[in-house]
């Protein structure tokens, strides 16, 4: 362990999970933490936000593009815009706090994590929508689009950039599903939340919402089924969700039902490794977040 990751360990001891926080987490799936990330970084990471949105940009992707996802000219829909951190480095700041790697670290017990992707999140309120227009995130696992990954340990952290609960349409976890032996697969892009009465019969299903203040962020496992309702406030939901592995993940050859090849956006960004497979450790595409660099 280098001196620069003792004293930020030090530095932030009292901030850090306990073991009794980790055994929660290794129990139920989640963990959601105290007011702990400074103001001023989630202020960066709002202005960070708005320039985003306003098309502004410090770099490109690495294929040379200026965004994925969501657009002006889609409305104002759900908004999900994958890998914002390489592009806005005010949203970086946030995204490479050595806390969020250093929670990441002690939760699953892996020693270096690495970035996997973020994805910077923007849910409007249902003021104003038309009737049709509920804005839901369908029951889904993380781990089920990640099939290329041969990690079964992966995790996310979510931010949100202000109070978020109930009312603000808050992320919802299935308490311990994270452990069911079975392939839980579901789907981010359906919003009929009542798609997790199809797993009922299998499973004892416990639903939690995560209320987080502003500062506080939750982490879950990448098996965890999580979703998340409406957003009944007078004002859009807004937070980035940053989606980690250890640094011992590789890619793997994963064959789907349809005997297609899984494969991640990942794939085409990262760098290639010596078999001409992607290169999960490329430090554009997936930095190191913990240990920090020197």
């Amino acid at each position: 362990m280098t001196t620069t990751t003792e004293a930020l360990l030090e530095r932030y001891a009292h901030l850090l999970p306990t073991s009794r926080d980790v055994a929660f987490y290794q129990e139920h799936g989640y963990w959601i933490s105290g007011q702990i990330l400074p103001p001023e970084v989630l202020d960066t990471a709002e202005r960070g936000m708005a320039r985003f949105y306003a098309g502004e940009a410090d770099r490109p992707l690495p294929d040379g593009s200026d965004r994925t996802g969501w657009r002006p000219e889609h409305g104002d829909i759900l908004r999900k815009n994958d890998y914002s951190s390489l592009i806005v480095d005010d949203l970086a700041v946030l995204v490479r706090h050595p806390l969020v790697g250093a929670c990441a670290s002690l939760l699953n017990g892996e020693p270096e994590i690495r970035l996997w992707h973020d994805q910077l999140l923007y849910k409007p309120a249902e003021e104003g929508l038309p009737a049709s227009g509920t804005v839901n995130v369908g029951w889904h696992t993380d781990r089920q689009y990640w099939r290329s990954a041969a990690s079964s340990e992966m995790l996310t952290a979510w931010v949100p950039f202000h109070d978020v609960g109930v009312r603000e349409g808050a992320v919802s976890f299935v308490d311990g599903s994270h452990r069911w032996q079975d392939d839980v697969v579901l789907d981010f892009f359906n919003p009929d939340l009542s798609t997790l009465d199809s797993v009922r019969a299998r499973h004892d299903v416990k639903v939690v919402v995560a209320e987080i203040p502003r500062g506080a962020m939750s982490f879950h496992h990448c098996r965890m089924v999580h979703g998340s309702g409406p957003n009944r406030s007078a004002a859009p939901r807004r937070a980035i969700a940053i989606h980690m592995q250890p640094g011992s993940n590789r890619f793997v050859e994963h064959l789907r039902a349809d005997g297609t090849l899984a494969a991640h956006p990942n794939d085409t960004y990262v760098r290639r490794t010596p078999e001409n497979q992607p290169d999960y450790t490329d430090p554009v595409t997936c930095p190191r977040l913990w240990p920090p660099a020197e």
